[in-house]
């Protein structure tokens, strides 16, 4: 009988709490990419097509000249579009655009109104995006991996609390939530004058979903 009660305890089931931690941190960027395009039209193409490389190597020359490595621009896409007119409910030809999109990588992010206008300045038509980032990025998710546990931590002990366990729970797995790679964006277009850019912080998260044992 009494081995038959040692058995039956050996095969109750745990009791456990599941819960989700989040935690935070920011910071400040510290790079960013622009994309400039020049975009053309023109009823025969290849005068587009050679407006649009003339304006880009201007819009280059101009960015090169303050002190951006060329190695920094690249370009990201280049297309010719047929375009069209309804017209009494058909299609009409009328003419072609050019789009030449080019990325250029910022380590200088107080430049970045400076760059916008002198590209536009110089014949740029576009700003499409902004994209800020942060060097070191691991070690801001490191941070906020660790503020993430001890949020878990925190929510199984006041579940616990409230439940009047006696014992605080014991975590018996941790799954960490996979994270997104953190990026601030400002979309923009068709700029003129003084382009004031406000660079803000970048939030990085953190998750975890741990399983505690009481």
């Amino acid at each position: 009988m009494y081995y038959a009660q040692v058995h039956q305890q050996a095969h109750q089931p745990s009791r456990t709490i599941t819960v989700t931690g989040n935690g935070h941190v920011m910071a400040v960027p510290t790079s960013a990419q622009l994309q400039i395009e020049v975009q053309t039209q023109g009823k025969n193409v290849q005068i587009p097509q050679q407006d649009n490389a003339v304006i880009m190597n201007q819009v280059i020359q101009a960015l090169m000249a303050l002190d951006i490595p060329k190695e920094k621009i690249q370009t990201a896409t280049y297309t010719i579009t047929p375009l069209y007119n309804f017209e009494n409910d058909k299609q009409v030809f009328n003419g072609y655009e050019v789009n030449n999109a080019i990325i250029v990588n910022i380590t200088n992010i107080d430049n970045i109104g400076l760059i916008i206008d002198t590209a536009i300045e110089n014949g740029a038509n576009r700003i499409t995006n902004i994209q800020f980032n942060v060097d070191h990025t691991d070690d801001y998710y490191q941070q906020a991996l660790s503020l993430a546990l001890h949020n878990a931590q925190r929510k199984a002990t006041t579940i616990a609390e409230t439940m009047r366990i006696a014992l605080p729970p014991l975590p018996i797995e941790i799954i960490e939530e996979p994270a997104n790679t953190p990026v601030l964006y400002r979309s923009m277009a068709d700029f003129s004058g003084a382009t004031p850019i406000e660079q803000g912080q970048i939030t990085i998260h953190a998750t975890v979903r741990v399983k505690f044992q009481y």
